[in-house]
């Protein structure tokens, strides 16, 4: 186990622009994280950076504080699993799992034991003897997962969506297993996915990314309730937040003719372009018309979507779209409506980066 950290890692592929811009990373010694981003953010050119199967442009690796730039995947002491499984087809599946203890000197029946350890804990134990040739995609990549877990003396266990060819039925329960493994072994595991339900049920922290750079670090409600910028609040949750143009004067935040937020005094207190406000679709409540208040803004009701967990309403606020997650019980609108915001739910961003210290406006803390 170790701690990893990158320190003003980039990394360019011939000519193109960076894959990776100046990352400044530190993953804790046994922490369970997740990389999370969309395909070609960098997510797995960071991890075989880590791994050392690449060497960046610019910047040092270091683990447990020495460097490590250089050094092979080997030296590194990395276990690696890929999207897709990589194992040696003639060996059974206890004969794969118990590999690469055999080389590491492991003695043959405390790597049995282990082997079998591992694969109950992965509902493989039925396969131990079946060759790895005969076996299914999803039958193969569970071995391949297993093979990285059976060993206790790894420095990180790196996952590159190692659960893309994974029936999604069998998909949460490995997760909860991978999750009961890190439990018992506290190795540093980093997961890789562009699926926000595999980052937020892994890892107890979660790296965001975005053309290359972290755009967040953070546990998943902090992701959720405090989005530090426009690109995160889009991309996790489902819908994601909304973003509203608004008005900014004299340093109060408002939208719609209400008064929502009071920014601090180290922010310019008047209006820049792209300023907005974004608020969780969970947060947006609606009322009937002759529901009185500050906060309360007249809505239009557009389509509405049972998603079966609840209703998804769209809604106008004069030129202002915007989304409310109605959850079951509560009354779905129709026609017109009362649109509720709270202060303390909504964030403003300038520039796309969430300003802190914003305070509500009193007068809004009815809106619920």
């Amino acid at each position: 186990m170790a701690e990893i950290r990158l320190d003003g890692v980039r990394h360019r592929y011939g000519r193109s622009d960076d894959a990776l811009k100046g990352i400044d990373l530190t993953w804790e010694d046994g922490g369970a994280y997740a990389l999370l981003g969309p395909s070609g953010c960098g997510k797995t050119t960071m991890l075989n950076i880590i791994s050392g199967l690449l060497t960046p442009t610019e910047g040092r690796i270091l683990f447990d504080g020495v460097d490590v730039t250089g050094a092979s995947t080997v030296e590194r002491n990395i276990a690696q699993v890929f999207q897709f499984p990589v194992l040696y087809e003639s060996m059974t599946v206890e004969q794969n799992m118990r590999f690469p203890l055999r080389n590491r000197g492991i003695d043959k029946r405390e790597a049995q034991a282990r082997a079998e350890e591992v694969a109950e804990l992965l509902e493989i134990g039925h396969l131990l003897k079946e060759r790895a040739k005969g076996l299914s995609a999803d039958a193969k990549q569970l071995v391949s997962l297993s093979r990285a877990l059976v060993r206790r003396d790894v420095s990180a266990i790196l996952f590159d969506e190692p659960l893309t060819v994974i029936d999604p039925q069998k998909k949460w329960t490995l997760r909860q297993a991978l999750k009961r493994v890190h439990s018992e072994l506290n190795h540093t595991l980093v997961y890789v996915t562009h699926d926000q339900t595999e980052a937020l049920t892994f890892a107890d922290t979660v790296v965001v990314m975005d053309q290359g750079e972290v755009v967040q670090k953070g546990t998943p409600d902090e992701l959720f309730e405090r989005p530090a910028h426009t690109f995160v609040g889009n991309f996790i949750g489902s819908p994601g937040m909304n973003f509203i143009d608004c008005a900014v004067r004299g340093g109060v935040v408002g939208f719609g003719g209400v008064d929502l937020l009071r920014l601090p005094s180290s922010v310019s207190p008047d209006h820049e372009p792209g300023d907005v406000i974004g608020i969780r679709p969970d947060f947006v409540r609606c009322a009937p018309l002759d529901r009185s208040g500050p906060a309360g803004l007249e809505a239009e009701v557009g389509a509405v979507r049972d998603i079966g967990t609840a209703h998804l309403v769209e809604l106008l606020v004069g030129d202002a779209g915007l989304v409310a997650r109605i959850p079951p019980g509560e009354h779905v609108p129709s026609g017109r409506c009362t649109v509720l915001m709270d202060g303390d739910d909504v964030h403003f961003f300038r520039h796309g980066v969430r300003v802190e210290g914003s305070s509500s406006v009193v007068g809004t803390g009815g809106a619920r």
